[in-house]
């Protein structure tokens, strides 16, 4: 669900007691797709994008939570993560066979729709409302932050401590495994390999790279990271690893620095919405680590200047 492999793992516990809270947890996951999903018709995200430009819809918490902490980062990163992307959605195709880079023209029509600040939120009425036609909320990089967090409470009441649930390029951890902190890897951008992992007995880590969906065309790597201000794929990051106190922030967050780069990223982070840590892969293969990692970074793989072996 989601677009990805949910994978819930309990160590430590007995089946009989692991498997109807995992259920329970990824229940809880299902229910907020059809609320969240952007590609049902009939959830209150669809219904927003759907009444751009004409009227506010009413929410719920959930929705409303996550709209909330979307327009956190978008403010916070001055647009290099931006809640309405999704005007651009169907610009670009990254599937085998099927690549597709957009129309200057027509993508330069599309770049105006895409502003959180024309996203407007009424807390005391629980109401969203687009306030430009053709404008569409792209929620799918924090709405399964806010799925993990929820499932995540879930087994925690359930009284489990030590567990992992993966989801596709984010994962959320707690507790131990085997008498150590979980170790979740870092892939090396141009080998199938890992330079390094990040220990971590809680929290939310998402990585973001310009390898996941990408094709090579005219020499220029085109993948699914978007400069919002140009509609192009960034080319100055190829990878952003987040260590995030709160799944909500950690996959928007992973995509905000991918856009702003290290040294924007290193002077923002003392004022973000929520704690978090990061390794960022420059274009020259220089791996940048913020300043209060610690020792939750291993390395796997000796660097030469910084810079990664290629």
């Amino acid at each position: 669900m989601m677009g990805t492999i949910i994978q819930i793992t309990i160590v430590g516990e007995s089946e009989r007691k692991a498997a109807p809270i995992a259920d329970a947890a990824l229940d809880e996951m299902e229910r907020l797709e059809r609320v969240l999903s952007e590609c049902r018709p009939d959830s209150e995200i669809s219904l927003i994008n759907a009444a751009a430009g004409e009227r506010a819809i009413h929410v719920g918490p959930d929705t409303l939570a996550v709209v909330r902490a979307g327009l956190e980062i978008s403010r916070w990163s001055r647009g290099a993560y931006d809640l309405s992307w999704a005007a651009l959605r169907g610009m670009y195709a990254f599937q085998p066979g099927d690549e597709r880079v957009p129309d200057a023209a027509v993508l330069r029509t599309k770049l105006p729709l895409i502003d959180y600040r024309k996203i407007a939120i009424d807390e005391e009425a629980r109401t969203i409302k687009l306030l430009k036609k053709g404008m569409m909320l792209g929620t799918g990089s924090i709405a399964k932050g806010h799925a993990l967090d929820r499932a995540s409470a879930i087994i925690e009441r359930g009284g489990i401590q030590n567990y992992m649930i993966f989801g596709g390029g984010q994962v959320q951890v707690h507790g131990q495994r085997k008498g150590r902190a979980w170790r979740v890897g870092i892939q090396h951008p141009r080998k199938n390999d890992y330079f390094a992992s990040m220990a971590s007995t809680s929290g939310s880590i998402s990585t973001s790279g310009d390898y996941e969906r990408a094709f090579i065309k005219n020499g220029r790597r085109w993948h699914h990271i978007i400069d919002t201000d140009t509609g192009l794929p960034v080319a100055h990051t190829v990878s952003v690893t987040v260590l995030a106190d709160q799944a909500l922030y950690a996959d928007a967050l992973s995509t905000a620095l991918f856009v702003l780069g290290h040294r924007r990223a290193l002077k923002l982070l003392p004022t973000a919405p929520s704690r978090f840590r990061f390794v960022i892969v420059d274009a020259d293969m220089v791996v940048h680590v913020s300043p209060n990692m610690g020792e939750q970074l291993v390395m796997h793989t000796e660097l030469e200047d910084r810079k990664l072996p290629q």
